[in-house]
């Protein structure tokens, strides 16, 4: 292992760090000595320094992929306050903004570019960042990229593939959640020796892990109990509860401020993006001490005295508590984590689940779509066009599992991926002539070309991309793109683009065959599907159990350097409690289901000229939502959501019987 120091002055006069935190120095030298890297470090230890510190010494642009826009705005201003450049291309920067960051990587003034994985689907930002040498991939939240984590995120399994194709020649991964098999993965699709990969182990000794299962009408005054703690104390704090459900966060912050005597919060997807951040900014600064949130919130949450995380409801899994836990403490000081949660939430969350899971019909529409679309529209290309939300609803398909269904065909080598596009082009010249003024020779003949072939409303301009390639050749989309692009930053025109459009060469199969792919797919789906229940049953397990709860999690981890148990979490200091017995509600007999379900199989079958499968119809009686629910407004036919009380799998028992 490269053992040049040069890291050290800049890490003292650019960071101000005397010394490395654990695992980092071998992360950084490995990335310095030219070979990729993952670093698998507890939430708040230090992981993005692995990469700020090697990027101030090499040569090139260092390109950051990360999951949510307030962890990218996060780190670009605590790199500018060190004086370190760097950017994001988002959807909050205007044109002028987005014009100088790109100006600014292109001169290489720019050390730092952050990006979401979705930036990757533009063909426009593909065409720029061609352009750009990249010395390192950066890849947050790497646990993404593996169907056995539990936040698979199919855009994520692409990101090999872009490296390859932009001649990035390091990668380094980072994640704080991540089992051996998750691991695994990580390296083979990254290509990254064992030896590289860097894991400082689980446990934080600073964190109390109390499990308190709390029946629900008591929960509320745990909370307040909890917080008044705190409010005694006199100190500055943060405290997150955690719920699942978005009317949750509303009521339980509601009620709270009438218990407590600080202001308290709540925060949620359904809230609008720019109110969700001015909670976190007063949170952040303390002006709101307790935000009570679902999922949403946190990633990305640098805030060093947050003294408690409650989970009020059940987490999703044992990764995403870990994750959430991770947020408090990060000053190295006694922090509690309380599980107030009991097993009433379990269905809830199984549905989650059980509601991804797209049906054997479903698959079947997918394929048959793909194979008439392909023949009826490609002109004997071979090649298909799709949109994901109208094919979403086509299929009856949630956007997630679609286009992990996409992603399964594409690695059986089904159908490959070419580029996306936009399916519709629109600009705005202050006038025909002073845009073509701009130029001359051919540059000019070609704006000229653009504009004949663009259909002109009062003020602006439609391309016909189609036509135009008739005209000038399949290299004309990449020249045209190019052009108004330039044109944008030159601010010579104003360029709108919408409808992103997947193009896909497809492998034809045959129709007897699309049965026998469909079943594959589904097993696959059932194989994941059950894997993740049995996620779900395996985090009640460590939670119910009576030996130390730091210890479990660390080995879950597969962290198995804890000799001894941690001596302060609820097992440890004797404070293990019984679970209250959760009696879930029984299935009506399957001839009254059937009753129940008349209206909605009459809608079902006008629509796909079929009947719904029994995956369908519990959907349908549990109230989990699909494309085709929501387009049709199920909420009004009869029943629906009739026995969202139920376990899924016991109202589908009931159904195939």
């Amino acid at each position: 292992m490269n053992t040049n120091p040069d890291w050290q002055s800049p890490l003292k006069r650019t960071f101000g760090f005397e010394q490395l935190r654990e695992g980092q120095q071998p992360v950084i030298e490995t990335i310095l000595a030219g070979r990729s890297a993952a670093a698998i470090f507890p939430t708040g230890s230090g992981k993005s320094l692995c990469y700020q510190l090697p990027a101030l010494l090499l040569p090139n642009l260092t390109l950051v992929v990360s999951p949510l826009l307030a962890l990218m705005q996060d780190q670009v201003a605590f790199l500018r306050s060190k004086g370190v450049a760097a950017a994001s291309l988002d959807s909050t920067l205007s044109r002028e903004e987005l014009t100088s960051v790109q100006q600014g990587v292109r001169n290489g003034e720019i050390k730092i570019l952050f990006i979401s994985v979705e930036r990757l689907k533009n063909e426009r930002f593909r065409e720029f960042i061609r352009g750009v040498a990249i010395s390192l991939l950066v890849v947050d939240e790497a646990h993404c990229i593996s169907e056995w984590g539990h936040n698979f995120r199919p855009d994520y399994l692409k990101l090999p593939h872009w490296r390859r194709e932009f001649n990035i020649p390091q990668s380094l991964l980072l994640t704080a959640t991540a089992t051996q098999p998750v691991v695994e993965d990580m390296r083979r699709h990254f290509d990254i020796a064992e030896s590289d990969v860097v894991s400082t182990g689980f446990y934080r000794p600073n964190l109390r892990l109390l499990v308190q299962p709390t029946p629900v009408h008591e929960r509320l005054n745990k909370c307040a109990q909890w917080l008044n703690h705190l409010i005694k104390k006199g100190e500055p704090f943060g405290s997150i509860i955690y719920v699942t459900q978005q009317n949750t966060a509303d009521e339980v912050a509601s009620q709270l401020n009438q218990m407590v005597a600080v202001p308290v919060e709540s925060y949620h997807a359904g809230l609008p993006s720019e109110t969700r951040q001015e909670i976190q900014q007063r949170f952040m600064s303390g002006t709101t001490p307790c935000i009570v949130a679902t999922i949403a919130f946190g990633m990305g949450i640098d805030k060093s005295n947050i003294r408690q995380v409650l989970h009020y409801d059940l987490p999703k899994s044992i990764e995403n508590y870990s994750q959430e836990i991770g947020r408090a403490g990060r000053d190295r000081k006694p922090s509690d984590c309380v599980l107030l949660a009991d097993l009433s939430g379990l269905t809830v969350l199984e549905n989650f689940t059980y509601g991804d899971t797209p049906t054997l019909g479903a698959i079947k529409r997918l394929l048959t779509t793909i194979s008439t679309d392909t023949a009826v529209n490609s002109n004997g290309s071979g090649r298909w066009e799709t949109m994901m939300q109208p094919l979403s609803n086509q299929t009856d398909i949630r956007p997630l599992p679609l286009k992990t269904l996409l992603v399964h065909l594409e690695m059986a080598g089904r159908v490959t991926p070419l580029y996306s596009y936009y399916a519709e082009y629109r600009f705005k010249p202050e006038s025909e002539s002073a845009l073509l003024s701009q130029f001359n020779g051919e540059r000019q003949e070609f704006i000229q070309t653009l504009l004949n072939h663009s259909k002109k409303g009062r003020t602006w301009y439609s391309l016909d991309m189609d036509a135009l390639i008739q005209s000038l050749g399949t290299d004309a989309r990449s020249r045209a793109v190019k052009a108004l692009e330039y044109c944008a930053e030159q601010q010579w025109l104003t360029l709108e683009i919408k409808q992103m459009t997947e193009v896909y060469e497809i492998k034809p199969w045959q129709v007897s065959e699309t049965d026998a792919i469909a079943h594959e797919l589904h097993q696959s789906f059932m194989a994941h599907q059950n894997s993740d229940i049995q996620r779900l049953h395996n985090m009640v397990n460590l939670f119910q159990s009576q030996q130390c709860l730091s210890r479990q999690l660390a080995v879950y981890f597969n962290d198995h350097s804890m000799t001894q148990d941690c001596g302060h979490c609820s097992v440890c200091m004797g404070k293990w409690q019984p679970w209250p017995q959760n009696s879930a509600a029984s299935a009506p007999d399957a001839s009254v289901i059937q009753g129940m379900l008349s209206e909605f199989n009459q809608a079902y079958q006008a629509m796909f000229n079929q009947l719904p499968e029994p995956e369908t119809q519990t959907r349908f009686l549990s109230g989990m939502a699909s494309p085709w629910l929501t387009k049709v407004k199920a909420k009004k036919l009869a029943n629906y959501a009739a026995l969202e009380q139920v376990p899924y799998a016991n109202v589908f028992k009931a159904l195939e019987a």
